[in-house]
Parts: C-alpha cells; structure tokens; sequence
C-alpha cells in the first residue's frame, strides 16, 4: 500500500510539485484534476481513490526511486479472542523495532497475545516478500490493537450472594500491524 507521508517526503526530496506527479498520472489516462486531487489525498493518507500498483509504479518512476520506497505493508487480525488490553501490552514491546528483532522478542515474550501478534507480523513480512521488499530492512512502523467488542456467544452469568447473578462478557480485539524499509 502507498505510504502518504513517504510519497510527500520523497516528493520534496526531488523538488517536484504535486502538479508534476498530477501530469505523470494524466499519462496513464487519468484525468488531470481526478490526478492532482488524487495526489493531494495520498499525500494526506486518504486513500481515495485507492492507488493501484499501475499508479505507484508511475509515481515512482517519476521521482526517480524504487516503488516499494514507497509502500508500507499491512496485516491485521480481526476479532483476535483476547482483551484488547491485554494485547496492547505485547504490540507496545514491537513498535519501532525492527522485524526480525521483534520476532525474536515475540518468541520468548511469556504472554498468550505473543502468538497472534507473531502472526500478524508474520502475515505483514510475507506480503513484503511477495512484492520483492528487501525483508532484512523492515521494521515495525505501527502496531495498533482496537477493540473488536463483545466475542459472539461469551455471554455468561456469574452466581452471587443471595440468590443474584451478574453478567459478564468476553472481548475480542482487532490487531493492526505494518511494516516499513529504513
């Protein structure tokens, strides 16, 4: 997926103007206020309209630098069956390290959260591989755990004192994690 902050950055590097990057999409056959608008919401992290590869590879081309320079790769886990707070302390240990660190920090974490947060990252690793992203540049630009509210049929009652009974539920969790080259 095409990083805005990334496609700024290395735009201002190259000294292009966003007019410019509009003109090398026009070449694809956009139109050139749906390009330039394009460009400004990627720019902003707003994906719309969603970049193709066909767009990132023009991009790219113009300001003279490698596609995958300018993509992040995403994997996420939804409805992951554990209280998102007990999970955000496991993804607070990886953010910022690199890949293969926070892998090793994962496998000996004692935490049951480690699991599903190694998988997701695993998940991101694989689909920067499958798109030739040199793996051993990668780390972890963002790990994020939302809540997925109450997991389907967790609904149970506790018995109390004199004769009472409370509920209580299970939570589930959506697990978020990207990865980035240096």
């Amino acid at each position: 997926m095409l990083s805005g902050e990334k496609l700024k950055k290395t735009r201002q590097n190259a000294g292009l103007s966003v007019e410019d990057l509009s003109a090398m999409l026009a070449a694809t056959g956009m139109d050139q206020d749906k390009a330039r608008s394009a460009v400004r919401n990627w720019e902003k992290g707003l994906m719309k309209p969603t970049p193709t590869s066909a767009d990132v590879d023009r991009l790219a081309q113009g300001m003279q630098v490698e596609a995958n320079e300018l993509k992040i790769w995403k994997a996420s886990h939804r409805y992951a069956p554990m209280a998102p707070r007990k999970v955000r302390l496991v993804a607070d240990l990886i953010r910022g390290c690199y890949a293969q660190e926070a892998l090793d920090i994962l496998e000996f974490t004692n935490k049951r959260a480690a699991y599903y947060v190694r998988k997701v990252l695993e998940s991101a690793i694989a689909n920067a591989d499958e798109q030739e992203a040199d793996t051993k540049r990668l780390y972890v630009s963002e790990s994020r755990v939302d809540e997925g509210g109450v997991r389907v049929g967790t609904r149970r009652w506790r018995p109390k004192d004199r004769g009472r009974a409370v509920p209580f539920t299970r939570l589930a969790s959506h697990i978020h994690i990207s990865v980035d080259m240096e």
